[in-house]
């Protein structure tokens, strides 16, 4: 267990150090910013690296609402659940500690903003409201679960989950960060929101309910109409 659980802090802190990093320090970088769509490409990419590297040690799940989802669809032990949430969420806070110090060092700081943080009305980039905030996560999550329990089942090919995760979190982001700043993944939205100015700490409640229940939803769906195994 203890290897399984140091797999899923590694896992999630590239995650956030990566993912979140990539929006904080390179998406708008003055001339060469990476943009959306390179944030977008970077939270894939940590997911698929890290996948590779642990994911036959720990399952791979680096997300709170992938382990309840998996548990609801019979892949994972209910027993071993807060264990992980608790490792996933140790391996967030500190990749944001780490990246808060990096922003720290900057000549002209001055705070650090969003931070990446998930949030809505206000602090949504594209100023979308709860309710789009709440449809925006279900849905991705229900989804990203389906990909996941489709691209790990005894039918798919082995060896490319790792490669169809990765991209769907890509597309994932490409469709939400402007109304969310996407989160589907309630480690990643905790740890950014402590360091984080504005209402992320006060929105964070909506990015723990809502991927939670989408990937129970997506769990529900895959086994009711979907499974194989």
């Amino acid at each position: 267990m203890i290897r399984q659980l140091s797999a899923e802090a590694f896992g999630t802190f590239w995650l956030v150090l990566g993912g979140c990093g990539s929006a904080v320090l390179a998406a708008a970088f003055p001339e060469v910013g990476i943009g959306l769509m390179g944030v977008s490409l970077a939270f894939g990419l940590t997911v698929l690296t890290m996948a590779y590297a642990v994911g036959g040690i720990s399952g791979g799940h680096f997300n709170p609402a992938v382990s309840l989802g998996l548990a609801l669809a019979g892949r994972f032990e209910m027993r071993n659940l807060v264990p992980y949430w608790v490792a996933q969420l140790a391996g967030a806070i500190a990749a944001a500690a780490v990246l808060y110090v990096i922003v720290a060092g900057k000549a002209d700081f001055a705070g650090v903003g969003g931070f990446a943080s998930n949030g809505y009305g206000a602090a949504s980039p594209g100023g979308f409201g709860i309710t789009s905030a709440l449809v925006t996560e279900v849905v991705m999550t229900a989804f990203f679960l389906i990909v996941i329990l489709g691209a790990t089942s005894k039918a798919a090919p082995a060896g490319f989950a790792p490669i169809a995760i990765g991209l769907c979190l890509t597309l994932i982001h490409l469709v939400s960060i402007p109304v969310t700043n996407t989160s589907v993944n309630p480690a990643r939205s905790t740890g950014v929101a402590l360091f984080a100015d504005g209402a992320a700490l006060a929105q964070l409640w909506l990015f723990w309910v809502a991927p939670l229940a989408g990937a129970a939803i997506g769990a529900v769906i895959w086994r009711a109409l979907l499974a194989d195994d």
